[in-house]
């Protein structure tokens, strides 16, 4: 019952638990690590309502979404719990997707929602784009020397990483049967919200998968498809790696490659891969609409007709031809605001 028996008016918690628990997972197919994120911004207004306007959590009604509460909430992020801007732009994105929802199922919240649309949170600072250049790219990927079956491992991952420009999550979460060796070569990602895409692959890390896969992966026809590709030993079974472990072994990448080329950073992380393979095709002149669907991003809505023509064969040619090395002239540089959309989705 989405209404008060007593009082007639939309009862909240019964909205809540709907959106979260059936429109979200079931309409939307929304991941579950986003519709936690989804919870998570809701308790936490219901925090500031609890604990800085004294409303105890069964007393929450949808009259606390208001326009005064929720600048009040803003503020409260900002000024008493220190949030950053990025932190506070989800968590109110968050709270106004829930009212969007609400006023389509209840034409009299459609006001209380479209009020809230019209508040904005804090502009986030622009922070220099992170990438490594050709010489630390190489130091990378050549830091590990392959002596070892589990040197081996990591260097690979590191050339998957790079190439397929992958999340953490998506690298960690690829099986044998999300890998296509058969020209067009490609790995088939899962990545936010439970999308997939497909990535082609250079002629370069199809010749090391398949030295890769025959030796952690034998007789691969028999392997069952949901092996993962890149996995530790437990208890004798092949289980994925985490993101901590491939946090690691960035680390020890980044320290190792230092000792042949100082400029690499201290830290490297996935999205610094990301960023730079995707500056890697931009100047070798690949069409940014290209780079944005190899890199997963939704948001360039004027790319959305191209779209439809990029192949995965298409893609492969791109980039095959962004080989890092070429002498061709680099390409005019990408303002700001075009590294923006380009970076800030991840």
């Amino acid at each position: 019952m989405k209404r008060d028996p007593m009082s007639g008016t939309p009862n909240f918690y019964s909205f809540a638990r709907e959106y979260l628990h059936l429109y979200l997972p079931t309409v939307q197919r929304r991941s579950p690590n986003t519709i936690e994120a989804y919870r998570i911004s809701l308790e936490c207004f219901l925090d500031y309502l609890a604990n800085h306007q004294a409303i105890e959590r069964a007393e929450v009604s949808f009259d606390h979404f208001d326009r005064q509460y929720l600048k009040s909430w803003l503020a409260w992020m900002s000024g008493e719990r220190h949030y950053a801007a990025k932190t506070i732009a989800l968590r109110l994105s968050a709270v106004k997707a829930f009212l969007t929802y609400c006023s389509y199922e209840d034409l009299t919240l459609a006001a209380l929602s479209q009020t809230a649309q019209a508040l904005r949170s804090p502009a986030s600072p622009r922070k220099p784009i992170e990438y490594l250049s050709e010489d630390e790219t190489r130091a990378v990927l050549a830091a590990f020397s392959g002596r070892t079956a589990k040197s081996r491992r990591n260097r690979m991952l590191l050339i998957l990483l790079y190439d397929s420009a992958a999340r953490v999550s998506e690298i960690t979460n690829l099986t044998l049967q999300g890998v296509c060796l058969v020209e067009p070569a490609h790995v088939t990602l899962n990545g936010k919200g439970n999308k997939t895409r497909v990535v082609p692959l250079t002629a370069r890390t199809v010749e090391h998968l398949r030295i890769y896969l025959a030796e952690f992966h034998p007789n691969l026809a028999t392997l069952p498809a949901t092996r993962p590709v890149f996995y530790s030993l437990h208890d004798g079974h092949p289980s994925r790696l985490s993101s901590d472990t491939v946090a690691v072994v960035l680390k020890q990448a980044a320290r190792t490659a230092r000792t042949s080329c100082p400029t690499v950073p201290d830290r490297i992380y996935c999205h610094m891969l990301r960023k730079t393979k995707a500056m890697d095709l931009y100047q070798q002149g690949i069409p940014l609409p290209i780079i944005m669907r190899l890199l997963g991003h939704e948001a360039m809505s004027t790319t959305a007709t191209f779209y439809a023509f990029a192949t995965v064969d298409m893609m492969r040619q791109a980039v095959n031809a962004a080989t890092p090395g070429l002498d061709q002239p680099v390409p005019q540089g990408l303002s700001q605001d075009k590294l923006q959309a380009l970076y800030s989705l991840r």
